[in-house]
């Protein structure tokens, strides 16, 4: 019994240790109390009777073997149950060691391909922050070594393994960084032109804007222009320190210079596109001004009939309702020589959200 005991008692053990979230601890609990209720009688019994032949003593004996091989009986019950979980986990904690020298071992690797590469890649940032990563996670793999803790000593096993292998990839990568900050050069050099080219459009736009419709259309995009020049000035100058670093020798450093030239072309074009789409936008309504309305107007029908097929006419018909004297109130609004189509459409969008949002509250009751 006791060396049943123990065996089951290392694996619960060791899946609490390497699975602790199948923990078998409360299922093992009343074998293991049995074995020491078993354990206990037997002792009493040698205590008490030890080299005494007496019915009493045979009987005290008798008991005692009966809960001992019942105890056993159980260890034998939760074993067979949990057998797969139980020696799986001893297994995975017999091998943790195994697994900590072999993550070690691999970063010793990844290190030693830095020192056999060329020198000029190993100031590299990106090799040299690998480097530090793979330190890092060794000196964290050997502190939780140092503990019982398995199931943390896999994991930090795995992250030395993960470190040491981004840092090969980085030296695999090195050699090609010069060719392709030359390339993102180029094409960055290229999309600098094409913003230029787009920002020329911008200026216009904003007359035309200024000159059609309501000044309020486009207040809120007064310092575009400024704003998007200001964009690609800093591209432009990033895109200069970028051929610098490149020429320098020092590629990394120049493509993350022309990764921040990238962010500046993007806002810039953002802020140009503002103002030509704004544009675009207002002359189509202008065209048209019911085509807008007309598809929140039956969206809001649909949501009527919506209401009407539920039975959520008292919920929701005043709701509803409100919105259409919204949409009236909003048409009405379009009056003079220069109408505020951009307030318009707004408000639109606004009475077209709200809707949606109350459909979706309607469908969500009826589940």
């Amino acid at each position: 019994m006791d060396k049943r005991q123990s065996i089951a008692s290392s694996g619960v053990d060791a899946v609490r240790s390497v699975t602790p979230e199948r923990d078998l601890s409360a299922q093992w609990a009343s074998a293991e109390k049995a074995c020491f209720d078993a354990g206990a009688a037997y002792l009493a019994a040698v205590e008490q009777f030890d080299g005494i032949v007496t019915a009493q003593a045979q009987a005290a004996f008798q008991n005692a073997a009966h809960e001992l091989g019942e105890a056993a009986k159980a260890v034998d019950r939760f074993y067979s149950a949990h057998r797969d979980a139980l020696e799986h986990a001893r297994s995975a904690l017999a091998a943790t060691p195994r697994l900590a020298q072999d993550a070690k071992a691999a970063a010793e690797k990844a290190q030693l391909a830095v020192a056999s590469a060329d020198p000029a890649f190993t100031d590299y940032p990106s090799i040299r922050s690998a480097w530090r990563a793979v330190d890092a996670a060794v000196a964290s793999l050997d502190t939780v070594m140092s503990t019982r803790d398995a199931l943390g000593a896999r994991t930090a096993a795995a992250n030395v393994r993960e470190a040491a292998a981004a840092l090969e990839e980085a030296v695999a990568a090195a050699p090609g960084r010069t060719n392709e900050a030359r390339s993102a050069l180029a094409s960055v050099r290229t999309r600098v032109e094409a913003v230029n080219t787009r920002f020329d459009r911008l200026a216009p736009a904003f007359s035309s804007l200024l000159r059609e419709f309501n000044a309020a259309s486009s207040a809120d995009l007064s310092g575009n222009e400024r704003l998007s020049a200001r964009h690609i000035e800093q591209a432009q100058e990033d895109l200069s320190a970028a051929r610098a670093s490149a020429e320098c020798g020092n590629p990394e450093e120049s493509l993350d210079y022309i990764a921040q030239a990238r962010a500046h072309l993007s806002d810039a074009e953002k802020l140009v596109d503002a103002v030509t789409e704004r544009l675009a936008m207002l002359r189509q309504v202008k065209s048209d001004p019911t085509r807008k309305e007309q598809a929140v107007r039956f969206t809001l029908r649909d949501a009527q009939q919506l209401a009407v097929n539920r039975g959520l006419v008292a919920e929701w018909g005043s709701v509803l309702d409100a919105q259409l004297a919204r949409i009236d109130r909003a048409n009405a609004a379009l009056t003079g020589t220069h109408p505020d189509y951009w307030s318009y459409l707004q408000d639109l969008d606004s009475i077209s959200s709200f809707i949606t949002g109350v459909i979706d509250r309607m469908r969500g009751s009826a589940r």
